[in-house]
């Protein structure tokens, strides 16, 4: 099991804050659990569609999205962080 947070405007295109999810044993990367999620939240999908609007944390550590997981991980996604 991972469990999967969602932040800012992704929290309300997937519907939720926060989900456990098991997925398939070959999502082994946050690349392919992104796509994974993707199938199940079209919408956050759709913000997954342009390169650089969703960033990536593992465990609360900003990973790259060919970052590995493991089941018991904590996995995050949220838009960038801009100052104003």
């Amino acid at each position: 099991m991972l469990k999967v947070r969602y932040f800012a405007w992704l929290r309300q295109r997937v519907g939720r804050a926060e989900e456990e999810v098991d997925p398939p044993r070959e999502i082994a990367t946050v690349r392919a659990l992104a796509a994974w999620l993707g199938e199940r939240h079209p919408r956050f999908a759709e913000a997954l569609a342009e390169p650089g609007v969703v960033r990536f944390a593992v465990n609360r550590a900003y990973v790259a999205e060919d970052a590995v997981i493991r089941p018991g991980d904590e996995v995050a996604f949220f838009p960038p962080v801009t100052g104003g």
